[in-house]
């Protein structure tokens, strides 16, 4: 009799069964993790440091540099300065870092699961989220727990990752996910492989697509990018082929002085110039 009671004590208290998500449900809860962290913050500053080589195999001096950039992400306007030795910085110059533009890829913060833009936004046009970008849908107080923009080709697990390949359902030239690489237990992003553009000679030039690699990271609890591996395909066989960034030094501050994003007061704030 006694063991009984404890036999049916035992199958009371016993946890109920974790459901196994779908490829589908899986995908969606990832987005969902991403998009726990936003909105990023309102302003960031970085290092950023490129790196190719010409098409001998040479380090290229002109396609290698290292700038620091200060963003003000409600629109994306950014004061970059490119810096020479260590100590010295160029002049001030506006910049809208974003992927899938004639310009370097950025924020750290920028949103990865956003699709790509339809056309090429000019630099002087203020960054705004796409309206066809797909939102996890809310009913009620419950978040639904499906994906709409990508089929989930496969998921493996390697160690403490989880790996998926996915395929977009529509737009395959914006939506531009193809691998992603995240924590098993938790979700959060740790790598993902996505397609991306080299517009050569400018916006009007050629274009090029791109095989980016991005390596994620963590600062102050939010998901950044902290490398890119880029390759060029399409035929293309010139200088930066293959090209690298780092981002480093990411930052949050409180505030930036208004100047740093209107371009036509950089002339009057070169004694006072962030360094």
């Amino acid at each position: 009799m006694f063991a009984s009671v404890i036999l049916a004590a035992a199958i009371s208290t016993s946890p109920e069964p974790v459901p196994t998500l779908s490829p589908r449900q899986l995908l969606a809860q990832i987005r969902n993790q991403f998009r726990s962290h936003r909105p990023p913050p309102a302003y960031e500053t970085y290092t950023l440091i490129r790196k190719q080589n010409a098409s001998n195999g040479y380090p290229d001096p002109v396609g290698s540099y290292t700038v620091h950039i200060w963003v003000r992400n409600g629109d994306r306007a950014a004061l970059t300065r490119l810096v020479f030795r260590d100590f010295a910085r160029g002049d001030l110059v506006f910049d809208r870092p974003a992927f899938n533009e004639d310009r370097d890829p950025g924020p750290p913060t920028a949103d990865l699961f956003e699709p790509a833009p339809a056309v090429p936004h000019p630099i002087s046009q203020a960054y705004t989220p796409d309206p066809g970008a797909t939102a996890i849908p809310v009913i009620g107080t419950i978040r639904a727990t499906f994906e709409f923009d990508y089929q989930v080709q496969s998921v493996v697990t390697e160690g403490d990752e989880l790996h998926l390949t996915v395929y977009p359902l529509r737009d395959v030239d914006r939506n531009r996910l193809r691998e992603i690489y995240v924590d098993r237990h938790t979700y959060e992003l740790h790598k993902l492989v996505g397609t991306d553009k080299l517009f050569y000679g400018g916006a009007k030039g050629k274009v090029y697509p791109v095989i980016f690699t991005i390596t994620m990271g963590m600062v102050d609890g939010y998901p950044v990018v902290t490398r890119i591996h880029g390759d060029v395909g399409g035929g293309y066989d010139d200088d930066g082929k293959q090209v690298d960034y780092t981002f480093t030094d990411i930052k949050f501050p409180a505030t930036l002085p208004a100047w740093y994003f209107d371009p036509h007061t950089y002339a009057q704030h070169g004694a006072d110039a962030p360094l």
